[in-house]
């Protein structure tokens, strides 16, 4: 599985980490207790496996993120880029247009962006 890419429910589960943090383990159970409906024991598997997996931590019964939802983002589109399109940037965006047009407004920020990450 890939580090940066989360399930439906896991990314749900991470989305109530983020939003609520520094959150208490047991603060956390009954969130998702109320809002997915699920037990404890689920609760802290996946917990578990999203800590190991380096995104959140649990110390002492307090659970914080180690990343950003940002940085995850980030990270998460990186991931996907290099796998789907074997990191060429070009050929993600050739799939992403689809044809499609920019207007002027749009075209411009791309611009923009692109000469703030050129290397020169």
């Amino acid at each position: 599985m890939l580090k940066y890419q989360l399930g439906d429910a896991d990314a749900r589960f991470a989305e109530i980490i983020w939003s609520n943090e520094p959150i208490s383990s047991g603060d956390l159970v009954k969130l998702c207790e109320q809002e997915m409906s699920w037990k404890k024991s689920t609760v802290y598997t996946v917990l578990r496996k999203l800590c190991q997996r380096g995104i959140f931590e649990n110390n002492d019964s307090i659970v914080t993120s180690k990343i950003s939802r940002e940085k995850f983002m980030q990270l998460q589109s990186i991931e996907f880029v290099a796998d789907t399109f074997g990191g060429s940037l070009p050929g993600f965006l050739t799939a992403f247009m689809g044809g499609k047009k920019l207007d002027k407004e749009q075209a411009e920020k791309i611009k923009q962006l692109i000469e703030q990450y050129q290397e020169d």
